[in-house]
């Protein structure tokens, strides 16, 4: 006798080619059962059907709930990158810039340490912000095209910092792109996953600019 039983893939081609089978046979339709999604016995195929776009709403719904909380975080980012550079802006006193830079930022985003070392700037003092700093924080500045982020806290310029962070972010600060440093920002955090080597430095890029900009008034 010749074994006519048809292979699983020729089943679902067979269906994927007659997509109103089940509308003309509903009766096959109701009568089949499948193995329950959880491992619990079995349902109808109508019963899986309703599981699967339940899920489906889940995860979508999760994924919304995720872009809402993205959206809102990024929004309060904004504000608080706003309000800094507004008083940055502000201040008439130049001599007061360097600490509305890492104060201001400080208090804004909630950081637990920044540090702050300016050179090549004539109207800034050698003390304060101003302390001379060696030859090699220098070179280094010089070599970071753009923001380091990471756990590494071993570098010369995490010690400007009253406390050792867990993570950081170390800004260079430059007049212009292929310019020559003029300082050097840090940012320090009890979290480790809050400068994690892996994150998007655009936000970092944008405070490096900005406390750039403002520091030409010291030039």
């Amino acid at each position: 006798m010749t074994d006519h039983a048809l292979s699983p893939q020729q089943v679902a081609d067979f269906l994927r080619d007659n997509p109103d089978f089940f509308t003309s046979h509903a009766d096959v339709f109701a009568a089949m059962h499948v193995p329950h999604p959880h491992g619990i016995g079995t349902i109808s195929l109508g019963e899986r059907q309703i599981l699967m776009l339940r899920e489906r709403n889940r995860e979508q719904e999760w994924r919304l709930n995720e872009l809402i909380h993205n959206a809102n975080t990024n929004e309060g980012i904004s504000t608080r990158l706003a309000q800094w550079c507004a008083r940055l802006l502000a201040e008439t006193q130049v001599d007061r810039i360097p600490a509305e830079i890492a104060l201001g930022l400080a208090r804004e985003f909630e950081l637990n340490e920044v540090g702050l070392r300016l050179w090549r700037l004539p109207s800034v003092t050698e003390s304060g912000y101003g302390e001379p700093v060696s030859e090699d924080v220098r070179t280094f500045a010089d070599s970071l095209k753009s923001p380091y982020c990471g756990t590494d806290t071993e570098f010369e310029a995490a010690s400007w910092l009253s406390a050792k962070p867990r993570s950081l972010a170390l800004i260079p600060l430059r007049p212009g792109a292929e310019a020559p440093t003029v300082g050097l920002l840090v940012l320090g955090s009890n979290d480790p996953e809050r400068f994690a080597p892996d994150m998007s430095t655009t936000f970092l890029d944008t405070v490096g600019k900005l406390a750039s900009a403002a520091l030409r008034r010291l030039a």
